[in-house]
């Protein structure tokens, strides 16, 4: 994979942090998860945390290692000295009064490249704490999801996983950087600013082509047929984004009518006679089921989709069929997981490390990292590291 050989520590937590690390170490680097000696909290999460940990956090090994424990600093101290990378998503100022801010850990090298994934970039915000759904409320993404006088946070940590993936970016032109400087740099990338990119369509939609920001139930229709529809059995979306695919979506469902209609010949006008057009499809459509819609519309090369749980893409015949769906064993549970969504040479993305118990490779990277065996001994004895 094109970033074997680069060397990664991750101090990451919860799921910005390890999203980065997962997206390196999928692409083949060898990324050192550091946690505390007790396990990453998010071993331990319960609810809409509960899986976590399994998921954010294969194809790295584990050090185990109380970062605030003086007796420990020899061994920090090599393993940035080893590194090419350093990930770290911690609150403001904490790994600054660890002792391994990037002040403090480049001088010994220069060459590290150390990101730093935080709520909020420089400014007066910067010093308050985040989490994804705090910046979805102030950064107008719940407003666009939910109805009016509702904000809704998005159904994923949609913040937390592009603030990650945003942080990869940066430290891919920051290595590439290096190649000519050798020198690394400072990355940082933030929840709140990805919350602002992403909601900078509806900004540049209101500026650029004065239309009012309204939440996405409300939204004023580029397309005709843009839209949800009842089935028999469930329900299903159908886009119908040219005219075109509007003249094939009849014909597949028997609407010469429609077909013919002068005031339905082009989107827009087909916008404008929404108010009557929309029910009309509404009706056609109850009387089929899911399926039927579905097969007519792939025939006719019109886009659908099937409303579908997160489980049902377990069992999705595409995932299956091209190596998107990887499996996963975290302690006695198995799950099937997505891949990362890149093929390079054609190649996806495989798992060559599971997720791994507590300061499973703790005791053979001390080794690496020249620690003296009385002392690496010393320090598992005190608790102050663990291995399994």
């Amino acid at each position: 994979m094109p970033l074997a050989g680069l060397k990664v520590l991750d101090f990451g937590h919860t799921v910005m942090g390890p999203t980065c690390g997962l997206i390196l170490a999928d692409l083949g680097a060898r990324v050192v998860r550091v946690e505390r000696p007790i396990g990453d909290p998010t071993r331990n999460l319960k609810g809409f945390g509960a899986g976590f940990f399994g998921y954010f956090n294969r194809n790295k090994e584990s050090l185990a290692i109380d970062l605030k424990d003086p007796a420990c600093r020899p061994i920090m101290d090599a393993a940035f000295r080893w590194a090419d990378v350093a990930i770290e998503n911690f609150g403001p100022g904490v790994m600054d009064r660890l002792g391994y801010g990037y002040d403090a850990v480049k001088a010994s090298n220069p060459r590290l490249i150390y990101c730093s994934l935080k709520g909020f970039l420089s400014g007066p915000y910067e010093s308050r704490p985040a989490l994804d759904e705090i910046v979805q409320m102030m950064g107008g993404l719940a407003f666009m999801t939910g109805p009016r006088g509702r904000p809704l946070r998005a159904g994923s940590s949609i913040v937390d996983v592009g603030g990650g993936m945003f942080g990869v970016i940066g430290i891919l032109a920051a290595l590439r950087a290096r190649e000519t400087s050798g020198q690394g740099t400072l990355v940082t990338s933030a929840l709140y600013e990805t919350t602002a990119f992403l909601v900078g369509q509806h900004i540049a939609m209101h500026q650029i082509g004065g239309i009012p920001v309204v939440p996405m139930p409300e939204r004023t229709h580029a397309w005709a047929v843009y839209d949800l529809f009842d089935c028999e059995d469930g329900q299903i979306f159908v886009g119908v984004t040219s005219d075109a695919q509007w003249q094939r979506f009849c014909r597949s469902f028997g609407l010469k009518s429609f077909e013919l209609d002068s005031e339905l010949a082009t989107n827009e006008l087909r916008v404008l006679a929404r108010p009557r057009l929309i029910p009309l499809l509404a009706d056609r459509l109850r009387s089929c089921t899911v399926s039927e819609v579905e097969s007519a519309c792939v025939a006719a090369a019109v886009p659908v989709a099937p409303v579908r749980t997160p489980l049902d893409l377990v069992e999705d015949p595409h995932l299956k069929s091209n190596g998107s769906l990887l499996d996963i064993a975290y302690g006695a549970a198995k799950a099937t997981l997505p891949a990362l969504p890149i093929r390079i040479d054609d190649r996806a993305p495989e798992v060559r490390i599971q997720p791994q118990p507590i300061g499973a490779q703790t005791t053979s990277l001390l080794h690496e990292w020249g620690i003296d065996s009385s002392a690496a001994l010393s320090l598992l004895e005190a608790g102050k590291v663990r291995a399994t």
